[in-house]
C-alpha cells in the first residue's frame, strides 16, 4: 500500500468506524477532527489509493458521488434517505435471483431502496 501516513489511518479508522457507505466529504469531516488541516486532495488520494488496494469499493448511485465502504463486506444492499442524502446498508440480500425473465442468467445485481431515514422522519 505504500508508505503509512497518520492522513490514511485516520481515513482507514473513518472507514471502520463507519456504518453505512461515505462520500469523500464525509471521510474529510470525520477524518479532519483527528487530523486537523486535512484537505479533499488527501482524502480523494487515499481512497483511490485504497480502492486500488483492494480494501475499499465503490457503492454508486447514478448522478451522485460515488460513496465507499469496507471491501470485505458480505453481499448487502443499500437505502438512500430522500431528505438528507445519506446511505446507509441493509444486511443481508433480500432479493432472489429468479426473477429474471426466462433464458437469463443473473450474474450479479443490486437493490436501492429509497425513504427517509428515522432521523430525518422525527
Amino acid at each position: 500500500m505504500g508508505r503509512k501516513t497518520d492522513q490514511r489511518d485516520a481515513i482507514r479508522n473513518v472507514f471502520r468506524r463507519a456504518q453505512r457507505p461515505l462520500t469523500a466529504n464525509e471521510v474529510l469531516d470525520r477524518a479532519a477532527e483527528s487530523v486537523p488541516g486535512l484537505g479533499i486532495a488527501t482524502v480523494y488520494r487515499n481512497i483511490k489509493r485504497l480502492h486500488e488496494d483492494g480494501w475499499l469499493i465503490p457503492v454508486d448511485l447514478p448522478g451522485e458521488p460515488s460513496r465507499f465502504e469496507l471491501a470485505d463486506r458480505e453481499h448487502h444492499h443499500h437505502f438512500r434517505c430522500d431528505d438528507c442524502g445519506k446511505v446507509y446498508d441493509i444486511p443481508g440480500c433480500h432479493a432472489p435471483d429468479d426473477h429474471a425473465p426466462a433464458g437469463f442468467q443473473v450474474t450479479r445485481h443490486e437493490v436501492w431502496l429509497f425513504g427517509m431515514c428515522p432521523e430525518c422522519a422525527a
